[in-house]
């Protein structure tokens, strides 16, 4: 039965997308297969992203196997297995980890404040749900065992230490700088990045979307052995946009500064970074100095065939905001395995036998930095790379305290042995440390282990504050904020309203219908939107009304936007949600679950057949960008249900799929998806609600919560999830393109019972690497 005219409403909302329900991943190996393949055709994508294909059926992801994947971000997978419940690619090109730990808040304080952590659900694409934590979530999530058997790296480091004499048994050539280089002397020419160098180490690159207002230095003449090299270091502050230039030195071939100046910056000064860059505000107030002012004096010093040679170079660039072509970065000319750097204070030591940066002079000085990475430069010109090999740096730097990574094969042998290391002795063996930042009230194991650089901090604000300057500086960071979880009677009240607000926001009331209409027909119509958990007739009105309680969000949904205004067995019928106090802001609701990224690129199809996979798999060619079909069983007698979910890599790619299957040739209904499959696992598993669909009544929430939303405490768990929601967004918006970023709350045990938590995670600036034409 079809309604006998087009809609004379509103025209349907057009939603935005996602996967669902206990299923089975039809398909999940032959997308991953097609992407394999792309990867390979496509060499030139060298972006790190994240893929969730491999995701379990309940989208739960386990303490270990996040400790997985922290692992292999960190050493790749020459060294470690990689994660089994997801794909991480380009693993070399993430720049660094950042996990931020919401201690106390749970799954439930996600849905519970959905609307109030605006940033969280939609930055990130990927969410998964977490089991109850143990009695250290952080001891779980990095790895660590029993104190007993934890390594005391700092004692390790000094053992393994190698004898002076052993420098003459290392093999040269398996030192990456031969392997590089060779281990003949090369000319000036052999030591410039390549343009796919720049692109990958993030450089500023003419044309590129993020370097629009960037200006280029002009300098375009050719390069020869004999090219002027120029020796560049900049200072930053953090601002209210993020880092600004305070300062740029620029230093010529004979060692002479030809330019030092001190920069005033746009935007208010949030934190001068005085220990680092030595600007003060009373140093920085009297200047006058703008940065288009330094742009235009670099741009008429440089010569049309000048170099710029700089350590971590990139990002003097940017702050710069100018694009310069023919670069030499100290960083990446003494190379190190599996893209580490050596630090510049350590490199000036070790080579030319210079302290800089001295602890006991306030903050950094630029020309230094700049003449130092220049004499670097030179040194590695003159003496060649088989010199710089015999100066066995691996080994120097463990006698500076900094712990490097043993020289190894990477055998599947070796493989076979990483996976019972904590994510700590994976950080050592490359040589660096964990940044924790906690509140002083931890007590986590983690927080007194020996490769840990742990700050305690007063305060969430302070944690915040230490974040901001401290997370660039480590390639894994955890940033553990605490909050008050809620009390075991808010928490058992706030999971059946939960589980009532959705089965209210899942049912429709249609109607009015004649006494004389066809019920048979009219069940079949409802049921034609998705799977209904429960029809009855309401014969309180004066006309008969239908009371359809859908199993899926989308199904209801549909149905409103199908139906309502619509002529029905010749009545003109209004469908609508039960007007409750949890229902008030379901259409705002709806609305943002559509904008939600976890739902980007995926659509709801209702009156598939058996034969639906088997036809699709045909007709694969129309499909652009498929990556998954989701085909949810009846866990009674195991057959397919007749609605599935299908997942593309994009959102336009899912907008014409959404055409096609909702057109002639299908005839399918169709919306773009609501509910992630981990949000349905969840509700599953919270206390019934109502058994029937609720009347029209109201639900008054319990005094101890509506005094508080009515006194707006600042430490209220509604105030906070919109508060530190909007915080973290800020604090991810100052991270480097590249970074891994993972926000983790944990969930909440106690002998009142436990709560699972929330995994969402992401890579910034990861959408921009997703191909859109890919055909999966």
């Amino acid at each position: 039965m079809e309604p006998e005219k087009e809609r004379t409403g509103r025209p349907p909302k057009r939603g935005r997308k996602r996967r669902r329900a206990p299923t089975t991943l039809v398909g999940a190996a032959e997308a991953m297969r097609a992407g394999w393949e792309f990867e390979e055709r496509h060499p030139e994508v060298k972006k790190a992203r994240l893929s969730t294909i491999l995701f379990a059926e309940n989208c739960e992801v386990t303490h270990d196997q996040l400790c997985e994947l922290l692992k292999y971000a960190i050493l790749g997978k020459s060294s470690v297995p990689k994660p089994s419940w997801c794909q991480l690619f380009h693993q070399n090109h993430l720049n660094n980890v950042v996990v931020f730990v919401l201690q106390g808040m749970s799954q439930l304080h996600f849905y519970r404040f959905y609307l109030e952590f605006g940033f969280l659900r939609k930055a990130f694409r990927h969410k998964f749900r977490l089991p109850s934590p143990s009695s250290d979530f952080l001891a779980d999530i990095t790895g660590l065992r029993k104190k007993e058997t934890t390594v005391d790296l700092s004692k390790t480091n000094k053992e393994s230490l190698p004898s002076a004499s052993s420098k003459v048994s290392i093999n040269l050539q398996n030192d990456p700088i031969i392997q590089k280089y060779g281990s003949k002397k090369v000319g000036l020419t052999k030591c410039l990045l390549t343009k796919e160098e720049m692109k990958t180490f993030h450089f500023p690159l003419q044309g590129f979307p993020d370097c629009e207002n960037f200006v280029p230095t002009k300098c375009n003449g050719s390069i020869t052995d004999s090219s002027p090299l120029f020796g560049l270091d900049c200072e930053m502050c953090l601002t209210s946009k993020g880092r600004e230039l305070t300062r740029v030195s620029l230093v010529a071939d004979g060692g002479g500064c030809v330019m030092d100046e001190l920069v005033k910056p746009d935007d208010k000064v949030l934190d001068y970074l005085t220990s680092f860059s030595g600007i003060t505000k009373k140093s920085l107030d009297p200047v006058t100095t703008k940065l288009k002012d330094v742009q235009r004096k670099l741009k008429a010093l440089l010569p049309p065939n000048a170099v710029l040679v700089g350590h971590s170079l990139d990002l003097d660039l940017r702050a710069l905001k100018m694009i310069h072509p023919y670069v030499i970065d100290t960083s990446l000319l003494y190379v190190r395995e599996q893209g580490r750097r050596f630090k510049l204070k350590f490199l000036a030591k070790a080579i030319l036998g210079k302290d800089i940066q001295n602890p006991d002079r306030l903050g950094h000085d630029a020309t230094e930095d700049a003449r130092t990475a220049l004499e670097l430069a030179r040194y590695f010109l003159k003496h060649g790379p088989k010199k710089i090999a015999e100066l066995s740096l691996e080994a120097r730097s463990r006698r500076q305290g900094l712990p490097a990574a043993p020289q190894q094969p990477s055998g599947t042998a070796d493989v076979a042995q990483q996976p019972s290391r904590s994510v700590l002795e994976c950080l050592h063996s490359v040589g660096q440390k964990l940044l924790f930042l906690t509140r002083e009230t931890d007590t986590s194991e983690l927080s007194s282990c020996g490769n840990c650089q742990t700050v305690k901090c007063l305060s969430n604000k302070e944690v915040l504050e230490q974040a901001r300057v401290e997370t660039p500086l480590f390639p894994l960071s955890i940033v553990q904020f605490s909050f008050e979880g809620f009390s075991p009677s808010l928490t058992e009240e706030m999971n059946k309203r939960m589980m009532t607000k959705w089965t209210e926001i899942s049912t429709v009331y249609a109607g009015p219908f004649s006494k004389n209409c066809n019920l048979g027909a009219l069940k079949r119509l409802f049921k034609s939107f998705g799977p209904v958990r429960s029809m009855t007739l309401v014969l309180e009105t004066h006309q008969p009304h239908f009371c359809v309680q859908y199993e899926v969000l989308e199904a209801a949904q549909l149905a409103i936007e199908s139906l309502d205004g619509v002529l029905v067995e010749g009545a003109r019928i209004k469908v609508q949600r039960p007007v409750t106090e949890l229902t008030l802001d379901c259409d705002t609701l709806v609305s943002e679950l559509e904008r939600d990224s976890e739902n980007r690129g995926t659509i709801y199809l209702s009156g598939v057949s058996e034969t639906f996979r088997e036809r699709l798999l045909r007709e694969a060619s129309l499909f652009l960008g498929l990556e998954a079909v989701i085909l949810p069983k009846d866990l009674k007698n195991g057959k397919q249900r007749k609605y599935c979910f299908l997942k593309f890599k994009t959102f336009g790619s899912a907008q014409r799929a959404l055409s096609i299957f909702t057109g002639r040739e299908w005839k399918l209904r169709g919306r773009h998806a609501l509910t992630p499959r981990h949000l349905h696992t969840w509700l599953k598993g919270l206390p019934p609600g109502s058994k029937r669909p609720p009347e029209l009544r109201g639900v008054v929430p319990p005094p101890s919560e509506q005094e508080a939303l009515q006194t707006l405490k600042a430490d209220h768990p509604k105030v906070a999830a919109w508060r530190w929601g909007r915080k973290i967004g800020k604090l991810y918006h100052s991270l480097c393109p590249g970074t891994l970023c993972l926000i983790l709350l944990p969930g909440t045990k106690s002998t009142h019972g436990s709560l699972p938590g929330l995994g969402l995670m992401g890579i910034k600036n990861e959408e921009e690497s997703i191909p859109s034409n890919t055909c999966l």
